[in-house]
């Protein structure tokens, strides 16, 4: 049915602007806040910098890095216009409606797109000329079947939106967590038409910035699969290309992020982990991440597609380096719904927890998560074990006889043992209130039995 299931091509998913942070779209979100009151795959080897990549010299000062492009004004006719709004919690697309003036009724519709499967959507106007210049839009959030799950946004002045971009507008949310995730998603607004896309990651220099990345993407984002543990300022862009690479854009605003050394709570773990949602979000937005509900701060470490002997084969490359007291653990997702024995799964959690032992670290377990195969065929995720519910629980029980662990799966478990289906849409990955009760949860637990270590830990604030 859908053109976006970008994430789940990873089996393992796990476009969302901070609803605290940017404004919120009356009405939009009102469905949405009457359901807070209800209860609540193999990884390559970490990047470096990548071998024979030339120093190129760039314009931009590394220590102005951070501040953002602003568009120049624009002269001259309205050809395109980039429309972008806040992610709504549970919305898989939206419907976009293009008005000839702000009177808002049925025959004053100059347009409507429908199946947008992004918190954005570039329009070609030219073909309306002028008039153009006067048009108002509206946005309302849909979910899987299409049906609308709030009402439309108020009506805005197109004239107040990015009026003729020249590249594709960046969307991810690395600078409100509290840790760049190990292995960043990259995502954004396709120019119209765009099928293929360029990103470039650099690393500031004090005299030259470096080229350590080309990445070959699709239409709205990439997964890196080189894990970033080199310190330091980076930033990353991305362009439209044809098919064989030739650019049909100028390059998008360079996006920052900041590499830390230390992280004193990391999570490892697969897509549950890793972030994303309903389907058509990916991770490198914050809503469908539970980290972001923690109270404390917590490196992401998570990889889509994961399973636990994929957690165990990078541990030492991507644990060891961050020198964490605390890790958080979850995995086995991956290993019951794919046939792999809960004894097996249970041996890998047990090496895992050996080597953070043996390292000083302290090992936090979460209970692993349950699955809806009743879901299943809307991601064209395949079919599970019919034992697979055995395989979970034995995970689980080996989980809660360890010195520190956390049930999160209890509460989002239905009557038959499988993930409910008010909590996720594909039947794999929870999405907003599974990730809000597993990162409160978690965080909660902690606080608690870490008070001096959280003491001096500062939640960035959102």
């Amino acid at each position: 049915m859908f053109t976006h299931h970008r994430s789940i091509l990873r089996t393992g998913l796990c476009l969302v602007l901070s609803l605290s942070i940017l404004p919120v779209l009356p009405g939009i979100l009102s469905a949405v806040t009457a359901e807070a009151a209800a209860p609540k795959p193999s990884a390559s080897a970490p990047a470096k910098e990548a071998p024979g990549a030339k120093a190129v010299p760039v314009k931009q000062a590394p220590d102005k890095m951070d501040v953002m492009a602003k568009e120049a004004p624009v002269s001259g006719p309205i050809r395109s216009v980039c429309l972008t709004w806040p992610v709504v919690p549970g919305a898989v697309q939206y419907q976009v409606v293009l008005l000839k003036s702000a009177e808002d009724t049925p025959a004053n519709i100059a347009l409507t797109q429908d199946q947008v499967f992004t918190t954005g959507l570039e329009v070609d106007l030219s073909r309306f000329g002028s008039k153009a210049a006067d048009f108002y839009w509206k946005v309302c959030p849909l979910d899987y079947d299409g049906k609308a799950i709030g009402s439309f946004s108020e009506p805005k002045p197109v004239a107040e939106a990015t009026l003729n971009p020249s590249a594709p507008v960046p969307t991810t949310q690395f600078e409100q967590m509290d840790f760049m995730p190990m292995y960043p998603v990259y995502s954004w607004i396709p120019t119209p038409g765009a099928k293929f896309h360029e990103v470039q990651v650099w690393r500031a220099k004090t005299f030259e910035d470096k080229l350590i990345r080309t990445l070959q993407a699709g239409e709205y984002d990439i997964y890196e699969d080189g894990g970033y543990t080199l310190p330091g300022k980076y930033y990353w862009r991305v362009r439209s290309t044809t098919e064989d690479g030739t650019p049909t854009s100028d390059w998008s605003i360079r996006v920052p992020f900041t590499v830390t050394e230390k992280a004193q709570i990391a999570a490892l773990g697969d897509s549950i982990t890793h972030g994303g949602g309903v389907m058509s979000v990916p991770p490198g937005y914050t809503t469908y991440d539970w980290e972001t509900y923690a109270p404390v701060p917590v490196k992401n470490l998570g990889f889509s597609g994961n399973t636990t002997a994929d957690m165990l084969e990078r541990f030492d490359r991507d644990v060891l380096p961050l020198h964490p007291q605390v890790l958080v653990i979850m995995g086995g997702v991956n290993d019951y719904r794919t046939g792999i024995m809960g004894s097996e799964t249970v041996v890998h959690l047990a090496e895992i927890r050996d080597r953070c032992e043996a390292a000083g670290i302290i090992p936090v377990f979460m209970t692993v998560t349950p699955i809806n195969p009743s879901l299943f065929h809307r991601a064209g995720i395949e079919t599970p074990p019919t034992d697979w519910l055995v395989h979970q629980q034995y995970i689980n029980h080996w989980v809660m006889e360890q010195k520190y662990s956390v049930d999160v799966s209890t509460m989002l478990t239905d009557g038959v043992g499988c993930l409910r289906r008010d909590y996720t849409t594909d039947g794999l990955h929870p999405d907003y209130f599974g990730k809000k009760y597993i990162g409160e949860t978690v965080g909660q637990y902690i606080q608690k039995h870490f008070p001096v270590l959280c003491s001096f830990l500062k939640k960035k604030q959102a």
